[in-house]
């Protein structure tokens, strides 16, 4: 059998940088860790239900925290923007309090900054957020994913692959559907590989989608 490895940590170091850069002492490593995930969280929940969310797609490609001994930066990487700040003029104002008042950082400053992604449609997060808004809606698997091959031409990208797994249109055995469009050298290093791994709960149960793309290679 094959040995399977997360293609963003096999990466690291290579094409791929971390998604959260600070230093910390062992003993407070998971304190650290775990408050990550929780800005996270909060940061995509906020989003949800405060952004006019269109076809089901929040917009959030990444979040990435950076950490200093007086300052936490937190960059969200968004696909579209203009959404959540014509929505709500003062969210990412309101956004950056709460989330002060929520995390006391230990009397460290909190600074919230959005980056626009230049092509939205070459982010797997955002192509499997689309993914799972169509699935909701009880569109055909197939259909989505072919949908989603159509948005990633518009995209700058040499290759992508799609594959849900679980009771796919409500199937009793669970199953794996995928599609593939383009190359995707998985094992080559150089090779830069976006992906990620989503979970979309339908009225059959929960659903996994993992979208890998091939950007450039170096």
């Amino acid at each position: 059998m094959g040995q399977k490895i997360n293609p963003l940590g096999f990466r690291l170091g290579t094409t791929q940088s971390h998604h959260s850069i600070w230093f910390a002492q062992p003993k407070k490593y998971s304190e650290g860790l775990q408050e990550d995930q929780k800005i996270r969280n909060y940061i995509k929940n906020y989003v949800q239900k405060n952004m006019k969310i269109v076809s089901g797609v929040e917009g959030i490609g990444r979040i990435e925290i950076q950490k200093s001994l007086d300052l936490i930066k937190v960059i969200i990487y968004m696909g579209f923007p203009k959404l959540l700040t014509e929505n709500r003029p003062k969210g990412i104002e309101e956004l950056q309090r709460n989330l002060q008042k929520k995390f006391p950082c230990v009397n460290r400053k909190l600074n919230i900054a959005i980056t626009r992604i230049s092509e939205p449609y070459g982010n797997p997060n955002i192509l499997a957020e689309f993914i799972a808004g169509q699935l909701k809606n009880r569109v055909s698997v197939r259909k989505a994913m072919k949908k989603v091959i159509e948005l990633t031409e518009q995209a700058d990208t040499k290759g992508i692959q799609v594959k849900i797994a679980g009771r796919i249109d409500g199937k009793e055995i669970a199953g794996v559907e995928w599609i593939r469009e383009g190359r995707v050298p998985l094992q080559t290093i150089r090779a830069k590989i976006d992906y990620c791994s989503y979970p979309v709960r339908t009225i059959h149960g929960v659903l996994g989608i993992k979208i890998w793309i091939f950007i450039d290679a170096e």
